[in-house]
């Protein structure tokens, strides 16, 4: 059966007051990438660690940011040598979003394959930055996990067609953790949980609706599952357990992330990537509460720098604040402006909505001097 298509919501929330929303465009733009970022942070030095495994390192539950796990030792101890993960040091889950923010206030409109291939994939391969991990400046490229090095690798060297350079890639959740800029500038036009939560009066559960109305095959069920053991949790402590006996039949990377599976990062309609589906998971349990959501998604464990960046970025979308002694360590350890890709995105984002205003006017006035029938408002 079709699910029902969702219904914007409106919220009070959203009242105009002499002209700007209390909680609107910029503040939900802002809280999805700060979010995002102090997510990631937060997520990075537990990563791989199981939640007993992270309890025991840390003497107890993780609720805020940490040192390195190896202490000093960062560069040659195993398995994240040569990344300073820890103290506030932001990841690749960050730099991604930040560079296909650069690439939209280049083209200022949507993008498509070939706005990857031709203003990502140079970026990143071009101009040094400075990567927070090994304290070091960079290509960006070098800091790229193996799916975003092999995308970089077909369209830069081995000259496929842009629209097909994704063909045979693993599949892993890099894609969901760096989209949220698509969806902050598609706001209030669901394609997927960020412009869901971008709604007017959108709440975690109206997220959810629209991500089970928009997903098929193993991933609704994997979602439809997670979020039915969340909504039996108040508190991530007691949801830990049950989120990952909920998620883990359809999740092929297998109980030991660091070991995974002969099916692991396959194509497959009967699994799902098990980042998202816990982020979703910790927004159900919190509420919505960033303080909640997010040390949810790291203490959870796996691979919580980009569970706890989906779940980070939803939670600073739908209101919930970023505590500003995070968002203000994470800016200084990295050496990144959090806040200026904000500022950028809702610029563009503006822009982009007026484009898409006159494209749809201009198509509404071709299609009503066919004889179409006008619009009534």
């Amino acid at each position: 059966m079709m699910p029902t298509e969702p219904e914007c919501p409106a919220g009070p929330e959203e009242e105009q007051n002499g002209g700007t929303a209390r909680y609107g465009l910029a503040e939900r733009i802002t809280g999805a990438l700060v979010g995002a970022a102090v997510g990631d942070a937060l997520g990075g030095p537990v990563e791989g660690y199981d939640p007993e495994r992270i309890a025991e390192r840390h003497g107890g539950r993780v609720h805020g940011i940490v040192g390195p796990r190896h202490g000093g030792a960062w560069r040659t101890a195993r398995p994240f040598a040569p990344y300073h993960k820890g103290d506030g040091h932001v990841t690749d889950d960050t730099l991604m979003p930040h560079a296909l923010v650069r690439v939209y206030a280049r083209v200022r409109d949507h993008l498509d394959a070939y706005a990857i291939a031709g203003r990502l994939v140079p970026d990143l391969m071009t101009n040094p930055r400075w990567i927070p991990e090994p304290e070091a400046e960079a290509l960006p490229l070098h800091r790229l996990f193996l799916a975003e090095k092999r995308l970089v690798a077909r369209l830069a060297h081995g000259h496929v067609d842009p629209r097909e350079a994704g063909v045979g890639n693993i599949v892993n959740c890099g894609a969901a953790v760096y989209m949220a800029p698509v969806g902050l500038v598609n706001a209030a036009d669901p394609a997927a949980a960020v412009a869901a939560a971008m709604s007017p009066g959108a709440s975690p559960d109206s997220v959810v609706t629209a991500c089970l109305y928009l997903a098929g095959d193993g991933t609704r069920e994997a979602i439809e599952k997670v979020c039915e053991a969340a909504r039996d949790h108040r508190d991530f402590e007691s949801a830990l357990r049950p989120l990952r006996a909920a998620v883990a039949p359809y999740d092929t990377v297998g109980p030991d992330c660091r070991a995974p599976s002969l099916a692991a990062r396959r194509p497959s309609r009967l699994h799902a990537i098990e980042e998202l589906r816990i982020a979703l998971g910790m927004l159900l349990v919190s509420g919505g509460d960033y303080r909640h959501a997010v040390p949810g998604a790291v203490n959870y464990g796996r691979d919580c720098d980009s569970t706890a960046t989906m779940a980070g970025a939803l939670a600073g979308v739908l209101g919930s604040p970023v505590p500003e002694s995070w968002a203000k360590t994470v800016a200084d350890a990295s050496r990144l402006d959090l806040w200026a890709p904000a500022r950028t995105l809702t610029e563009v984002t503006r822009e982009i909505f007026a484009r898409d205003v006159r494209r749809r006017r201009a198509h509404e006035r071709a299609f009503t001097a066919l004889g179409g029938t006008a619009c009534s408002d």
